[in-house]
């Protein structure tokens, strides 16, 4: 019979089921690792003006982003592009409209560069427990949502990741979510035309970093670097555009 899964959805199915191969000594258990490129949600590109990074952006890809809408609290908006796959950019920058010194990570930012991602999950509360028991401590599961232009909410739950790898305002190491059933997902109705090649990392302790993402079930490419680095090949109308 044909297979009527793509490989990512497949493995996410099996993970679901708690599949997973562990060599643990002479205990062998199943465990699935996908690559980072699979796993990806979203990626996170910081820009200290959402107007100054849209420009930027599609100077570089040839697709102009379309705002997402603002995050309460947090001090931020965003606008985003669709990638092929169920998967997305996030174009982040300080909200104008919400006062105070908030997001001042970004307000420092001389350029728009990739600063985080997100890894997606279809059984976030099973995936805290399996990174709790093999550390580092995730957060609780916690629900957000985000109001578009249109109105219709989006919705979803994520968990953080304690990481020690963080560096510069960039971090390696993803935050998980899982969509609401009935949201949306922002790749669904964002520009389109561009699609992810690659995701590597890189880090001064390459070693441990790509350890680290392992109990996360993330297989990654982690090189040798003087500073944490998030590293996102895109296929574009311009051709290959590397984003860093």
């Amino acid at each position: 019979m044909r297979d009527a899964f793509t490989r990512r959805t497949l493995l996410q199915a099996l993970t679901c089921v708690g599949i997973s191969w562990l060599i643990r000594g002479d205990t062998h258990a199943f465990q699935t690792q996908l690559a980072a490129a699979e796993a990806m949600d979203h990626l996170i590109i910081g820009a200290a003006d959402l107007d100054t990074g849209m420009q930027w952006l599609e100077q570089r890809t040839g697709v102009r982003a379309a705002i997402g809408g603002s995050h309460p609290g947090r001090g931020t908006r965003n606008a985003l592009i669709a990638l092929r796959g169920r998967q997305y950019v996030e174009l982040v920058a300080p909200d104008p409209a919400q006062p105070g010194n908030l997001a001042p990570h970004l307000r420092s930012l001389n350029e728009p560069r990739l600063i985080g991602w997100a890894a997606a999950t279809p059984e976030i509360e099973a995936l805290a427990k399996r990174a709790r028991a093999r550390g580092p401590e995730p957060t609780a599961p916690r629900p957000g949502s985000r109001a578009r232009p249109d109105g219709r909410l989006l919705r979803w739950t994520t968990i953080g990741i304690s990481s020690k790898f963080a560096a510069g305002g960039v971090d390696p190491i993803p935050f998980f979510i899982q969509w609401a059933a009935d949201s949306p997902h922002p790749s669904s109705d964002s520009p389109a035309g561009c699609e992810l090649s690659s995701l590597e990392f890189e880090h001064p302790d390459s070693e441990t970093l790509s350890a680290a993402l392992a109990r996360l079930e993330i297989a990654a490419t982690v090189r040798k670097g003087p500073s944490a680095a998030i590293i996102a090949t895109l296929r574009t109308p311009k051709g290959a555009v590397v984003v860093r």
